[in-house]
């Protein structure tokens, strides 16, 4: 706290102190750290990827993690996107993988989604219907195939929602931590150290290089500083330039280890030496390894519903249910039967029926008129005779009676003197 000359403090007195709460009532928080050097992951989650997990060898992960950065990089260029938000979507995706198996999931989709994410963070937004359309004319360029506009059906709808998901997927599996340290002002500033800010061939080749490395996983394993130094490393071997090795190192100067530019070198170099694979072979492998995953998905399943029949809590609890279940299955059986026997009765014809019918046929044959069959009629056999507009007239008459009566007796029975004294209810 500030405080102004004029205003003066009064001494603490130990009276005065709040007293402090035991040690066993006192409030254990964990700790939430937010640092740059969070993007480097720890070695456990490197040495077992989810996808070599999921059976996919480490030359395969290799390839599709270089295809996946370099349609990010041809994407970027044409929706003109500004180098720092490529290289964040690249490493976006880098890290995604390391954390989610290729087989699971779609990297085209994760692909996408990381360009939407990082225009967002590097302030530079592109909506993702531009984002799918350069994506779909990338994949009909290598694929020789005739370049169409993305129409606008059902199938499109359907991925921009799945776009939409990826990108939620990929902010929740980094916890939101989506900041990222870039080694492009590194480069530069570190040749301004060394003198070489005039030598543009040398700037330009290290700029090379470090975009390139986007492409390897150097920037999930090191800290930008080392991949800075990796790339001027390389250039100046390129080009046959010394660099001050007396009294100390360049890269001990900048507090960076040797063996860790070794090893960012030996992986933009392997890069290089890597045959090109076509993505429709890699997308057959993942394929297969899908398969692979919902198969023993459904084997799993069905072991579990295995167990579950016979697991204890699927059997009875008490001895009487058993015999409860004996009485259901005889009384299901008993309405089946009778169901089935009111069925076969109506198929069949009694033998009386079809006298009478073959009687009938008989008499239309000669001219007589047919009798009526009164067994199924509504009206009563002793109501043969009668016509129908009788019946009516008789039951109005009926009803009318009926009402006639009904009114006299609630009259009747409300007289004085008959229904309870009237004192009763004046108590």
């Amino acid at each position: 706290m500030i405080f102004d000359n004029k205003m003066t403090m009064a001494p603490v007195t130990e009276q005065q102190k709040p007293s402090e709460p035991p040690e066993h009532q006192k409030q254990q928080f964990g700790r939430v750290i937010l640092m740059i050097s969070n993007s480097v992951l720890p070695q456990e989650k490197l040495s077992p990827t989810p996808s070599s997990i999921d059976g996919m060898t480490a030359e395969t992960e290799t390839d599709m993690r270089n295809i996946g950065c370099n349609m990010i990089q041809t994407a970027g260029k044409l929706l003109r996107l500004p180098q720092v938000a490529m290289a964040t979507s690249c490493v976006l995706f880098q890290r995604f993988f390391y954390s989610k198996s290729y087989v699971r999931y779609s990297f085209e989709h994760v692909a996408m989604a990381c360009v939407c994410l990082a225009s967002k963070i590097e302030e530079s937004p592109r909506r993702p219907r531009d984002v799918i359309n350069v994506f779909t004319h990338i994949k009909q360029v290598r694929q020789g195939r005739p370049i169409k506009p993305v129409v606008l059906d059902p199938e499109y709808i359907r991925l921009k929602n799945d776009i939409i998901k990826a990108e939620r997927r990929v902010l929740k599996e980094l916890g939101f931590c989506v900041h990222i340290k870039h080694p492009h002002k590194l480069i530069v500033m570190y040749l301004q150290l060394l003198s070489f800010e005039s030598n543009h061939k040398f700037t330009q080749m290290s700029w090379n290089f470090m975009n390139d490395s986007l492409r390897t996983d150097c920037f999930v394993r090191h800290q930008p500083e080392t991949v800075a130094c990796a790339c001027i490393y390389l250039s100046a071997r390129k080009l046959n330039i010394p660099l001050p090795r007396k009294p100390y190192s360049w890269y001990e100067l900048l507090g960076v280890d040797e063996d860790d530019i070794k090893e960012c070198c030996y992986k933009i170099i392997c890069l290089y030496q890597r045959k090109s694979v076509k993505q429709e072979e890699l997308e057959k492998t993942v394929d297969k390894l899908k398969q692979i995953h919902d198969d023993k998905k459904k084997e799993n399943k069905l072991l579990t519903g295995l167990t579950a029949v016979n697991s204890p809590a699927s059997q009875p609890s008490s001895p009487h249910s058993k015999k409860d279940r004996k009485d259901d299955d005889r009384s299901r059986s008993r309405s089946l039967d009778r169901k089935k026997k009111k069925k076969t009765f109506k198929k069949e014809r009694s033998p009386s029926s079809e006298r009478d019918r073959s009687r009938d046929r008989k008499k239309l044959a000669k001219g007589g008129k047919r009798e009526r069959d009164w067994s199924h009629s509504p009206i009563h056999k002793s109501r043969k005779n009668r016509s129908r507009s009788r019946e009516k007239v008789s039951d109005r008459y009926r009803n009318e009676r009926r009402s006639e009566k009904s009114d006299k007796s609630y009259s009747e029975k409300y007289k004085k003197g008959e229904r309870l004294d009237r004192d009763y209810y004046r108590r």
